[in-house]
């Protein structure tokens, strides 16, 4: 027990603070698509220049140099238009602060798995918790120059970042990085460019309350009016009073609709964005807003009853239903999905999957347990050597993506999602619950038994099972049981409750003074050692 880390208690997960949804731009003329597309590529090359203007600063940015970077955009195109280009500038340049840093620390973690490995003799076997040598001398000298290179890359990094330089790309680094393989990402190079081109476009407001239907610069009416305000250059495009540009299409909400409309009604900020899938050849509008925090549910309330256990694998979840008590009930249940093919694709399993969990949980109105996974340290290159396959495991399950999704849809249907600490949880399940689970015409996994063990954590019992009592001599022999009652426990040391419950007709189980002391009744093969024992007289005729 020494050796185990200690495992956090378990918490209720808070909501989502934020909400998002997107609906199509259908019956578009091509004039509409021409001016969208005047007005995104403006917008999208004064963003850049804003951008880079807010990297030239570094560390040095302060409130006055951004008040002149907004008054030199609003003489290109419009105050609220400066206003939502700065603010998206300042979310890409902190995104990539923090990405930077997590560059750094996966760096530094990797070097220390290097070092470690190095200094141990090769061949040398390692254990679960500490890794050994490198197999052969030809791998410790090819880690040895791998050390040396991301030393010289950390050495790099932290330079960058103590002078504050970012390096980002408006449009994706993913993308750059195809124009140069254009073969294998099976693009052609007018593809290529349309892609940049609809990926470097800036069409995003945010909303103000107070205002309008919530917007001014994207405003979208109760009845699906889409209209835009256009920058000064483009000002001679608008085709409505004020400088405005209404559009053909008409829009309509179908997820969360209703939500939507009440907050345009009551002119509540909303935030737009329009972009264009160049692929389908379609222009979508996404409108979102926060959401204001909602009273986290006691911990204690999200137990009763029970709740539903889940584990996360590469292609189904896992779960089963534990009552109160931490037994489990009824048979494990397996929500497969695929997680190849197109990043809608695999969303769309994600949301499937999801959706049936939380059915079945809102039937029987219970909770669900799900672990706190962060695979960001475990998918590292030198953290499994040349487990490539299960690398790949790792970093395919859609972990971040799941429990976003998650909490958005549980929200909605008043779902109570509690989150435990990982540890052991496979481990101790497949110890403790796989086997005895397993019958004649139920097979149990592994995975099965994890989901067990996150639902008992959740609700505060012991993954471990209570162990079989001493063979000899009881207590005195062998010893206590490995899991038994805490000191502080009232009658730890008494008899067992008896269950109540009529079992013969004359005197109801519990009740009595036999009740508990089995041995004190007249039954068969039971002796009576508490009465006094006398032998008959034998009889004068033998």
């Amino acid at each position: 027990m020494g050796g185990l880390r200690e495992v956090a208690a378990p918490f209720v997960v808070p909501g989502p603070s934020g909400v998002a949804i997107r609906t199509r731009l259908k019956g578009l003329t091509a004039g509409d698509e021409t001016v969208l597309r005047l007005v995104g590529d403006l917008l999208g090359s004064l963003a850049s220049r804003d951008l880079k203007a807010r990297c030239a600063a570094r560390l040095k940015h302060d409130s006055e140099q951004w008040a002149e970077r907004k008054r030199r955009l609003t003489q290109e195109s419009s105050s609220r238009w400066a206003g939502a280009i700065t603010k998206a500038t300042h979310d890409q340049w902190a995104l990539a602060r923090r990405g930077q840093l997590a560059h750094i620390q996966s760096l530094e973690a990797g070097i220390e798995t290097i070092t470690h490995r190095l200094s141990v003799p090769v061949g040398e076997r390692g254990t679960k918790r500490v890794p050994g040598g490198y197999r052969s001398t030809r791998e410790w000298h090819a880690k040895r120059r791998r050390l040396c290179v991301l030393e010289e890359r950390l050495q790099t990094v932290r330079a960058d970042r103590e002078a504050g330089v970012v390096r980002v790309v408006r449009g994706g680094k993913r993308l750059l990085n195809s124009r140069h393989h254009l073969e294998q990402a099976q693009l052609t190079e007018e593809q290529w460019r349309a892609r940049w081109q609809a990926g470097r476009r800036f069409l995003a407001a945010d909303g103000e309350s107070g205002k309008r239907f919530g917007n001014e610069t994207i405003r979208v009416t109760p009845g699906g009016e889409v209209s835009i305000k256009l920058p000064a250059p483009l000002a001679h495009l608008a085709n409505a009073p004020h400088g405005r540009y209404v559009l053909a299409a008409r829009v309509s909400f179908a997820h969360r609709g209703e939500q939507w409309a009440d907050r345009v009604a009551a002119n509540r900020a909303v935030a737009y964005r329009i972009h264009e899938d160049t692929t389908r050849r379609r222009w979508y509008l996404t409108a979102s807003w926060t959401v204001p925090p909602v009273q986290i549910v006691p911990l204690a309330s999200a137990r009763a009853g029970g709740l539903i256990g889940f584990d996360t694998n590469a292609d189904h979840l896992a779960a089963w239903r534990l009552d109160e008590h931490g037994n489990p009930t009824g048979d494990p249940r397996r929500f497969f999905y695929d997680l190849s093919g197109t990043a809608q694709h695999r969303d769309a399993q994600v949301r499937h999957v999801l959706i049936r969990l939380l059915h079945w949980a809102e039937r029987h109105g219970l909770s669900i347990a799900l672990e706190d996974l962060d695979f960001t340290a475990e998918t590292t290159r030198e953290k499994h050597g040349r487990r490539k396959r299960f690398r790949n495991l790792i970093s395919g399950m859609p972990v971040s993506k799941l429990r976003a999704r998650l909490l958005s849809m549980a929200a909605e249907l008043g779902i109570t999602i509690v989150a435990v600490d990982p540890a052991y949880t496979s481990k101790w399940g497949a110890q403790h619950w796989q086997k005895p689970l397993t019958t004649k015409t139920r097979k149990t996994t592994r995975h099965d038994a994890a989901a067990v063990a996150i639902g008992r954590r959740a609700l505060g019992h012991p993954i471990r099972r209570r162990t079989a009592p001493p063979r000899t001599h009881q207590s005195d022999g062998c010893g206590h049981r490995t899991v038994q009652a805490r000191r502080d426990t009232p009658a730890r040391e008494g008899n067992r409750p008896c269950i109540p419950g009529p079992r013969t007709r004359s005197v109801r189980a519990g009740r009595g003074a036999n009740a508990v002391d089995q041995n004190a009744q007249h039954r068969s093969g039971r002796s009576a050692e508490h009465e006094p024992w006398q032998q008959d007289s034998l009889p004068l005729s033998l």
